[in-house]
């Protein structure tokens, strides 16, 4: 933007058109053979005119609205567009070198569009006191209207989400392009600033005093100023240590004259080098750094020269736009530096160009075309013609019932045809070279046709190998169809409101709680689920409580008690899984993943889980072996291994194991140990023997519990390593038999795969020689929506077709004989054990849990769980007893039948863990559950900062007779910290779409008592320390600072996550209610689950439906006649800020009623409205606010 005062005369009184009888100062005869169009013309160059490859020459001129000066040019920076804007506020854009037009829209109503911006998602629009931004099409993402009586002149993305607005008034502003709100205000001298420009190390501002300032990149403080010109600057530009300007100067009583010397300065000294004189009155000047640092100078009347800025400027490089007669009034170069653009103030663009293929950016993104109209070009329809398709005839839809075409999913579920078998004769003949086959052909078939023959047997897939080859059958990847929707990937869609839109309801219609997949490390979900349905471990973690800082198990004992408070909202496992990340074990192990491998699917997640699984049961059995003081639980029964140093997850879990080594020298070597898993070995299968041999899975079990193999091992005797023959058996059984399937391989899925088959194909025959009986009716056979009814390759038509991928059964009986060893037999449904079975010692075992690896190729797969939850968590939850089997996935929770919980179709499900657990084994266990947390936990703990002093406190602790009772009040607030930013992704309509939420971390949560003499005064104010790598404290709006939450250098009162959490715990369970401004947020980032009755959020207080939610800052000028979060926030000021909003809303309430209070708040909205929310500065001297509670400090 230039300082126009003192130009030509001329120059505001544009023509109104190119007509000469409209304009008699036009000469006719310029505008020979020239057609001008008033809506829209190119006048391309002859085509005789040859373009010499580095001189700039005219390529196009456009005529975008005749008379009308354009006021603005921009190379769009994304795309191959040239935008222009005019002095009515009109705006257009023309694609490529040929400028074609592209789109045409009003921007504003009034005022001339002054700075144009290309953005990735937008064009932003700068007018006198407006800012639009608007798609390449015109469709407006949002319209800011400045401040009354500010005149904006230009603007400067100073990064992807926030720009800086100067104009001829005493601010720059600063606009989060977010939030579309005014982050801060620069003041700056008068008379404003005109232009802007930027480097790496300043900020340049360009004022109409001929001045240029030089400004901080962070704090917009002066550093340097350049005096340039006498009277007034018209432009300048940065390249590199070059600062070139032209202006205008003063000559006394004559006003302003051009200067036609560029005034050229040297950044790295601070100081002006020889003026560079021109021969062209200078208006506008660009670098051009192609070749050399040339600069192109701009005059009004269209010549331009190009010179180097520390040489001599040379007549023969001057060039003119023909402009008709016409002023130049806008000027701007391409980022590729192969094309200039001119605006005039008759209304034209001009193209000029060095290159004859000229590209304006050099690497732009393809422009989104509109498509043709096709309403004129619907094919002619013969309605004599028996074939001709009715839906070639468009209709409107005008009725709700459903169409004749909507058919239900059942009968619309893709099913592809398999690749035929190859020849045997064929796979006999072949032979290998590399990986190619070569084989005679057998003609048993016709050369390049395929028998079409439809099969049931088809319906099944064998493999994701069997995709057919054909280019035109691999497009369509039947197999990606085969993961039925249940059991896919779940993910969350975040919008505008983060979860509060988001309907988790769709996915679990149970009482149970989900758990959130989006947190780092969160493919455990489904084994903690798994642990949370063993009633003994449920309550044996909520009986826990120690002091280390991260127990796997007292932050299980924390999720737990959440999962019991939830009546169907998911929970997070972020406490726990931040704690799991610590223990150096599981990094050892390789069960800490990254970002990257959990997103793009490159973990192995079957085998994680089961190795996930073997920690956490040795984990837990070494922590609640740690425990102080005495064990949670007694027992009826004594231990069966009678040690001292048991735990229940030992009792539970554990079996006593004899391993004894035999070398062949004789010497035999016998050691007992504690196992808490056994592990699926399958048997040897020769390359030779292309059959699988049909085994029993209690057989299998059986070899893999007592474990007979070969191996190299030390031997004493001997004294060197020799072959040894290692045998494992079992002194007693456990309570609970976990099993890891070891399903890792192609070799072990194709086991899997060929016992299933045995056991289907024997059902088959079972059921053919039974007589048939009467089919009973199912509730799966009305069934029309539910998934149940169209898993594929599943119905419920017989008994054998619940067999159908079933190899594991649901019931084993297990004992322990003198003579024979273990001994493992499956048990059919409905069968017991005899009284001499029981007099052996035999026991029952049923399956309760099947965790399941989902192979879908679509999403990188994922984990689910399919869980027998019992009679008493259904008892808590719904009231009822009964059992059922559900399938956990992540948020999802359905319930299922229990033949579809065994089926393993090993192409996309394959088993990685079963649980067995003994019938009745409950009573050996004390099932109450006992709060370990007691009042104990709010007495006052050393800090973990070294230099925090008791005179820095800020707050007072609780005495014994403030101990808080149920429904007392207390104030609530807590600041938070980023530890992984959000990843989003910019749509195509300018929409954001958030991929991954932020991860954040809680640090700092403040209590204040809301009661009694001391209402006001904090009794919690905790800092939590963090071992995580932090990377936004958010000072701006947490008012943490780096340092604060180092234990080294902090002077606050730094405590651990757990030891706060435990206060609120207790706070919680006693029955207080809270009070705070967005309190969900805070619960949810802490992780707590709080009774929705003891929340008070002054958030929802003063809301009114379908309105926005209006922030603390307001609530608390508005009805308090507060001031507070000036600079940043403080939770103690917000804290008890809440408190008394929450009593002036009691008092509202009561004294006018529900209609009075309705009255208020519109008074509310429409006041916050007129000031756009924004609080009116108050003079911070009168104390407001201060004297409202008794200060803390020195007590």
């Amino acid at each position: 933007m230039m300082n126009f005062e003192g130009l030509d005369p001329g120059l505001g009184e544009y023509t109104p058109g190119l007509d000469s009888s409209m304009d008699p100062r036009l000469d006719p005869a310029l505008l020979q053979g020239v057609e001008l169009d008033p809506d829209a013309l190119a006048v391309p160059v002859s085509e005789s005119m040859h373009i010499v490859e580095g001189m700039y020459s005219e390529l196009h001129s456009v005529a975008a609205e005749v008379g009308i000066p354009v006021t603005a040019t921009h190379f769009d920076l994304q795309e191959e567009l040239l935008w222009m804007g005019n002095h009515r506020g009109h705006a257009s854009s023309f694609f490529g070198p040929t400028m074609g037009r592209y789109s045409s829209f009003q921007v504003h109503m009034t005022d001339d569009i002054r700075h144009i911006q290309s953005m990735d998602t937008g064009v932003l629009f700068l007018t006198k006191n407006n800012l639009k931004c608007l798609t390449r099409g015109g469709l407006i993402m949002f319209d800011y209207t400045t401040e009354e009586g500010a005149d904006m002149h230009s603007l400067i993305l100073t990064d992807n989400n926030t720009l800086l607005m100067g104009g001829l008034q005493n601010y720059v502003a600063e606009l989060d392009l977010t939030t579309v709100q005014e982050t801060q205000k620069f003041t700056v001298e008068v008379p404003g600033v005109a232009i802007m420009r930027q480097s790496n190390r300043f900020f340049f501002c360009g004022h109409t005093s001929g001045k240029v300032s030089l400004r901080d990149l962070r704090t917009f403080k002066i550093e340097h100023e350049f005096d340039a010109f006498s009277g007034s600057l018209s432009d300048f530009d940065i390249h590199g240590n070059l600062l070139a300007a032209c202006g205008f100067s003063s000559r006394g009583l004559n006003g302003l004259s051009c200067d036609r010397f560029l005034m050229v300065y040297d950044l790295r000294m601070m100081r002006a080098i020889t003026p560079l004189q021109v021969h062209v009155d200078p208006l506008f000047l660009r670098f051009i750094p192609t070749y050399t640092s040339r600069l192109a100078i701009i005059s009004q009347t269209g010549q331009c020269q190009f010179c180097e800025p520390t040489g001599l400027a040379s007549l023969a490089d001057i060039f003119h736009v023909n402009t008709v007669g016409q002023l130049l009034m806008s000027f701007d170069v391409s980022s590729s530096k192969q094309a200039l653009s001119f605006g005039d103030s008759g209304g034209c663009v001009h193209l000029w160009s060095s290159a004859p293929e000229v590209s304006f950016n050099s690497y732009s993104r393809e422009t989104e075309l509109a498509l043709p109209c096709l309403v004129d070009s619907l094919p002619q329809l013969d309605w004599n013609h028996e074939l001709m398709p009715l839906s070639l005839l468009p209709m409107p839809l005008t009725s709700t019932e459903p169409l004749l075409s909507d058919w239900p999913t059942s009968l619309i579920t893709p099913s592809p045809r398999r690749a035929p078998p190859v020849d045997p004769e064929i796979l006999r003949t072949m032979k290998t070279v590399g990986f190619i086959g070569y084989a005679p052909n057998p003609r048993t078939r016709p050369r390049n046709q395929v028998p079409y023959k439809i099969k049931d047997t088809e319906l099944e897939y064998d493999s994701y190998n069997q995709v057919p080859e054909s280019p035109i059958g691999r497009d369509e990847e039947p197999h990606l169809y085969m993961v039925p929707k249940k059991y896919r990937k779940v993910t969350i869609k975040y919008s505008k409101l983060g979860l509060e839109d988001f309907d988790f309801k769709h996915y679990n219609r149970t009482l149970f709680a989900g758990l959130e997949p989006h947190i780092p490390n969160a493919y455990c979900n489904c084994m903690i689920q798994v642990l949370y349905f063993l009633e003994p471990v449920r309550c044996l973690v909520q009986n826990h409580l120690c002091q280390k800082e991260f127990c796997l198990a007292c932050e299980l004992g924390f999720l737990f008690h959440m999962l019991d408070l939830s009546r169907g909202d998911p929970c997070q496992a972020s406490n726990f899984l931040r704690a799991f990340r610590t223990i150096p074990e599981a990094s050892a192990l390789g069960l800490i993943l990254a970002d990257s491998d959990e997103q793009t699917g490159k973990a192995r997640l079957g085998r994680l889980i089961q190795s996930w699984n073997r920690f956490i049961l040795a984990q837990l059995h070494q922590e609640t072996l740690e425990q102080e003081g005495p064990q949670a639980y007694r027992g009826a029964s004594s231990s069966t291994l009678g040690s001292s140093g048991e735990s229940v997850i030992g009792r539970l879990f554990g079996c006593e194991v004899e391993n004894s080594s035999l070398c062949r020298c004789g010497k035999e070597t016998v050691r007992s140990s504690l196992t808490l898993l056994f592990t699926i070995h399958y048997p040897e299968q020769s390359s030779l023997d292309k059959m699988i041999e049909e085994y029993d899975f209690a057989e299998i079990l059986k070899k893999s519990i007592c474990l007979e193999q070969s191996t190299q091992a030390w031997c004493d005797n001997c004294e060197k390593y020799q072959p040894t023959v290692q045998t494992r058996n079992i002194r007693c059984l456990p309570d609970v038999l976990v099993i890891n399937c070891e399903v890792n391989s192609a070799k072990e899925a194709e086991f899997w795969k060929a016992q299933t088959e045995y056991a289907y194909n024997k059902a088959l025959k079972k059921e053919a020689a039974e007589p048939p009986k009467p089919k009973e009716p199912l509730p799966t056979e009305w069934c029309l929506e539910e998934e149940l009814c169209n898993v594929e390759g599943l119905t419920f038509d017989t008994q054998a077709e619940d067999m159908r991928h079933v190899w594991i059964p649901l019931s084993l009986k297990m004992c322990i004989s003198k003579t024979q060893g273990l001994e493992v037999s499956s048990l059919s449904e409905g069968e017991e054990l005899t009284e001499s079975e029981e007099a052996e010692g035999a026991s029952v075992y049923d399956l309760v849990v099947i965790v399941s690896h989902i192979q879908d190729a679509r999403t990188g797969g994922n984990l689910v769980a399919h869980i027998k939850v019992g009679e008493t968590y259904h008892q808590r939850k719904e009231g009822v007893t009964h059992q059922q089997w559900y399938l956990f996935n992540d948020f999802l929770i359905e319930p299922i039948d229990k033949a579809e919980s065994a089926q393993f179709d090993v192409n996309w499900k394959v088993p990685a863990v079963l649980y067995y657990v003994k019938r009745n084994y409950h009573p050996k266990y004390d099932l109450r559950i006992k709060n370990p947390i007691d009042a104990s936990v709010l007495l006052t703990e050393a800090s973990l900062a070294r230099k925090q002093r008791k005179s820095h406190a800020t707050f007072i602790p609780l005495m014994v007779n403030e101990m808080p009772q149920a429904a007392d009040l207390v104030g609530l607030d807590a600041e938070f910290v980023t530890l992984n930013q959000e990843e989003a992704e910019l749509r195509s309509d300018g929409t954001k779409s958030t991929i991954k939420p932020s991860q954040m971390s809680v640090a700092r949560i403040t209590c204040v008592r809301g009661q009694g003499t001391n209402e006001g005064v904090p009794f919690i104010d905790d800092y939590i320390s963090t071992q995580e790598q932090v990377v936004d404290y958010l000072t701006q709006y947490s008012g943490i600072k780096p340092g604060d939450l180092d234990a080294k250098i902090s002077s606050k009162h730094l405590t651990t996550l757990k030891s706060t959490y435990l206060k609120l715990r207790f706070l919680i369970d006693t029955g207080v209610r809270f009070v705070g401004h967005g309190l969900q947020k805070d619960f949810r980032v802490i992780n707590l689950m709080v009774p929705k009755e003891q929340v008070i959020d002054t958030v929802y207080l003063f809301h009114m439906p379908r309105k926005r939610m209006i922030s603390l800052r307001f609530l608390a000028w508005y009805f308090l006649d507060l001031n507070i979060q000036s600079e940043t926030h403080d939770s103690i000021e917000d804290a008890r800020t809440a408190l008394q909003l929450y009593r002036k809303y009691l008092e509202l309430s009561h004294n006018g009623g529900q209609e009075e209070f309705r009255k208020v708040l519109k008074a509310l909205y429409e006041k916050g409205r007129k000031l756009d929310w924004k609080v009116p500065d108050i003079d911070s001297a009168d104390g407001q606010g201060t004297a409202v509670f008794p200060s803390v400090m020195g007590l």
